[in-house]
């Protein structure tokens, strides 16, 4: 062994590859990184980032969370995660609100900002505009960077099998979701997690109230 630690490399890593989108664009905002379990009964969460989780002094700093299991997939896919997060971002600083149902659908405004930072984004019918992948252009542009992850990435965390005992379970009543104007309804969570469902009087979504 020669002494080195996991952590303290792979966190370097990251923070300068967040870095270096910053340098590109210059609207990304400073966060605290943070790795842990991606894995949920829900599925696997690559990354995430959560506005204003930190506070120092009297600033808010945003959290970036990178999942420990897709690590696995190398630099190159963890950088392409790394642009998704901070295309969040940039909608932030500028006030675009780029998903909905509690931040798991990504709408088109999430689309033309992440394509703008290089990426390819791909439709979900579940999680809308979120299917990340990084073309050769932006991993030309990376590159550094990318081989720096590389490098830094010597493990990576186990996934956890989560059985049906762990997940969400039944409700005959469904989940009640309210809209802009205030009126609600209750559908069955597979149905609200099928997509958005529009009131057709002031064109908001209904987004669950729990």
């Amino acid at each position: 062994m020669n002494g080195a630690t996991v952590t303290a490399p792979l966190v370097a890593a990251i923070e300068a590859a967040w870095t270096a989108i910053q340098t590109t664009h210059d609207d990304v905002p400073e966060v605290v990184v943070t790795i842990g379990s991606g894995s949920s009964a829900k599925g696997l969460r690559l990354g995430h980032l959560a506005a204003d989780r930190w506070v120092r002094g009297e600033d808010a700093v945003h959290e970036l969370f990178v999942g420990g299991e897709g690590l696995a997939r190398g630099g190159a896919d963890v950088m392409g995660t790394l642009l998704h997060e901070a295309a969040h971002a940039a909608a932030q600083a500028r006030g675009v609100q780029d998903t909905s149902r509690q931040g798991r659908y990504h709408n088109q405004k999430f689309k033309a900002i992440a394509e703008s930072f290089g990426l390819v984004i791909e439709h979900d019918a579940k999680i809308g505009w979120s299917v990340t992948a990084l073309p050769a252009g932006a991993a030309a542009h990376y590159a550094a960077t990318i081989s720096n992850l590389d490098a830094a990435i010597t493990a990576h965390r186990r996934a956890e099998l989560h059985g049906a005992e762990g997940g969400r379970k039944s409700n005959n009543n469904g989940a009640a979701a309210a809209c802009g104007c205030g009126r609600k309804i209750r559908a069955s969570l597979a149905v609200l997690d099928a997509g958005p469902i529009v009131c057709s009087l002031c064109g908001d979504e209904y987004t669950p109230e729990n």
